[in-house]
């Protein structure tokens, strides 16, 4: 790949502010998300033991789903922030449509399988006798939200593509606060238990979605973009969707495999890697906030032809995920005697932990210049290739990983071979950005 030309100050300084102007909101949103369910937790768990091991099973089921769809939002952000670049902001909004009507279909499927296959799907899951009946009421309200949910995710990709990431952290904060009051009032206003939890959720989600399809809906009709679903372009969004469902996939698995070989370690080992997990799932909050900023920058740049202006936003995201990654891991390490006992008052847990988490704290350099270039790729439509080297990742990782209790690894060896992960995705990454592939101009790629 052809060298940039040296930046000036100015440069890097402009950049520098769009980047701060939609990660700081991205990463507000992202952070909101996940109190959706320890709001849930929170009110279910004053109902009892065998309320809350319902709702933690069904929880796992509906994030599984819905994370699965996480391309809604990707391939959106990625093709409207082009349109946008190329200047056809009509273009851009019908765009961002046919992923909101892809959604909605997707949504509408989601339902009419989890219905009737929710009491399968639960002991599929090892549900107790007691907790089952609560998992299955749960899951089966809660998957009546499941088509806002992902209007919620594809809308959030319009916007992104628009390089509003504000107005997503607006609807997500209200959504939370709804989500809050609903399940207070519900479970115990109205007595309707964990029922009531679930509807809770469903009608923040639904008005979470009405709001995007609000803000959306004015801009089609500002610009002249028409609302009627489009079959082809329904279609265009569904296939740009398959690779990034295929890299979603590959990279759900090399958790679920993670999880897996914690388990067998013993008990110890597994509370410690839900820690640690729980940990490095905040930590990739920040840095996919970064990458939010670089799907919008990247497409736009490349939709307005500036090839030139695309490696050099590029370049400077990664400088910031370097970075990203050097202050979060020298705040893990600072950081750890104050958060490790709000987990565990376990000494042998501790004592588990620490050595896994220095490994997680050396290693985040390495996961900011992978989520910068996650992001970068994503906003090219260099979807096949992420979903290459995503296959490739797990084809390293599985074995490596499984091998660890064959040969008496522990959890730190478990850790390492996540950072094996990592590096051999910024390898695979890298190469991909160094090749100069990836920088295909034009509203479409």
């Amino acid at each position: 790949m052809t060298q940039a030309p040296a930046r000036p100050k100015s440069d890097r300084r402009r950049h520098d502010r769009e980047i701060i102007a939609l990660a700081v909101p991205a990463f507000g949103a992202l952070v909101a998300e996940p109190l959706f369910v320890m709001v849930d937790s929170a009110v279910v768990g004053h109902l009892g033991t065998p309320q809350l091991a319902g709702l933690g099973i069904a929880a796992a089921l509906l994030a599984t789903a819905v994370s699965v769809f996480v391309f809604l939002a990707y391939a959106t952000t990625a093709a409207v922030a082009r349109r946008v670049g190329a200047g056809d902001l009509p273009s851009a909004i019908r765009q961002g449509m046919d992923g909101i009507w892809l959604a909605l279909l997707l949504g509408l499927a989601v339902i009419v399988v989890t219905l009737p296959a929710a009491p399968w799907l639960v002991d599929l899951f090892g549900a107790s006798g007691t907790a089952a009946p609560y998992a299955t009421t749960y899951l089966r309200v809660s998957s009546l939200g499941i088509p806002a949910m992902l209007i919620v995710l594809a809308a959030t990709g319009v916007l992104r593509g628009l390089q509003d990431t504000k107005t997503p952290l607006y609807v997500a904060v209200a959504g939370f606060t709804a989500n809050a009051v609903l399940n207070v009032a519900l479970v115990y206003g109205l007595g309707l238990g964990i029922a009531g939890s679930a509807w809770g959720t469903v009608i923040a989600q639904c008005g979470m979605a009405a709001a995007y399809l609000v803000v959306v809906v004015r801009g089609a009709r500002r610009h002249g973009a028409s609302l009627r679903p489009d079959a082809a372009g329904i279609r265009a969004s569904a296939q740009a969707g398959v690779p990034l469902l295929v890299r979603t996939l590959s990279l759900r698995a090399v958790l679920m495999i993670a999880t897996a070989v914690a388990a067998r370690l013993g008990d110890v080992d597994v509370a410690a890697h839900q820690i640690i997990l729980s940990l490095w799932s905040l930590m990739a909050f920040a840095l996919d906030a970064i990458a939010i900023a670089g799907q919008a920058i990247i497409g736009r740049y490349l939709g307005a032809g500036d090839a030139d202006g695309a490696r050099r936003a590029c370049r400077r995201m990664v400088e910031w995920g370097i970075a990203s990654g050097l202050v979060l891991g020298v705040l893990i390490v600072l950081a750890r005697p104050l958060f490790i006992p709000l987990f565990t008052s376990d000494s042998t847990v501790r004592n588990a932990l620490l050595p896994a988490l220095l490994v997680v704290a050396l290693t985040q350099p390495i996961a900011g210049v992978v989520f910068v270039l996650d992001g970068v790729l994503m906003g090219a439509g260099d979807g096949p290739y992420l979903a290459g080297a995503m296959v490739v990742t797990l084809a390293v990782f599985a074995p490596v990983a499984l091998l660890i209790p064959l040969l008496d690894g522990g959890l730190t060896a478990l850790w390492w071979a996540m950072g094996l992960m990592m590096t051999v995705r910024m390898l695979t990454l890298g190469l991909r950005m160094r090749s100069g592939r990836w920088v295909v101009t034009g509203a479409t790629r």
